[in-house]
């Protein structure tokens, strides 16, 4: 699970295994590493991972699917923008169902 996590996040944010491993400071063979499974990051390490893509380890690691967007920066008018927004967007994904 660790590692189907890694990459979809990956891919989703957009980015290379270069890329990825420059976030961390390490190799893009470290990366394919944990992607293909062949080796697990260390727990530093995953607490990084999960940094770098706002999740929790407990998602990284498929024990909890929930997903969490860091909003603490923002103004309580835009978090009930950003609210509004995934409210549509589930309305959506109803009504198309």
């Amino acid at each position: 699970m660790l590692n189907e996590r890694i990459k979809e996040l990956r891919i989703a944010y957009k980015m290379n295994q270069v890329e990825f491993g420059k976030k961390l400071n390490v190799t893009k063979q470290s990366v394919s590493n944990w992607e293909n499974n062949n080796i697990q990051p260390s727990i530093d390490m995953l607490i990084k991972i999960a940094d770098c893509f706002s999740v929790s380890t407990d998602f990284l690691l498929g024990r909890d699917t929930r997903k969490y967007l860091d909003v603490s920066d923002l103004s309580s008018t835009e978090i009930v923008h950003l609210q509004n927004i995934i409210n549509d967007l589930r309305e959506r994904d109803k009504n198309e169902s």
